[in-house]
C-alpha cells in the first residue's frame, strides 16, 4: 500500500523527479539529482514521510526518515 507521505527521487527524461509515492506524475522535475534529492527531503520532513534517492539504475542508493522513526531502533 502506498504512502502519501514518501517522496521519490526518480530518473526522468527530462533530469530528476521528485514523485510523491502513489502518484503517476511527477510533483517536479529538477535538472540535477542533487536538487532533486534537497526538494524530495524537504517535502518529505514536512510530511513526515520517508525520502527515496533512486540511482539511474533504479536501485535505491538512500533513504531517509521523518517523523516516527523509532528510537532506539530494533534489532
Amino acid at each position: 500500500m502506498a504512502n502519501s507521505n514518501n517522496y521519490w527521487t526518480t530518473k526522468h527524461e527530462d533530469g530528476w523527479a521528485v514523485k510523491r509515492e502513489g502518484n503517476d506524475r511527477a510533483t517536479s522535475v529538477h535538472t540535477t539529482q542533487a536538487e532533486a534529492w534537497a526538494e524530495a527531503r524537504q517535502r518529505a520532513r514536512g510530511s513526515k514521510g520517508e525520502a527515496f534517492l533512486q540511482g539511474e539504475n533504479g536501485q535505491i542508493r538512500e533513504r531517509n526518515t521523518y517523523g516516527s522513526d523509532p528510537f532506539p531502533p530494533k534489532g
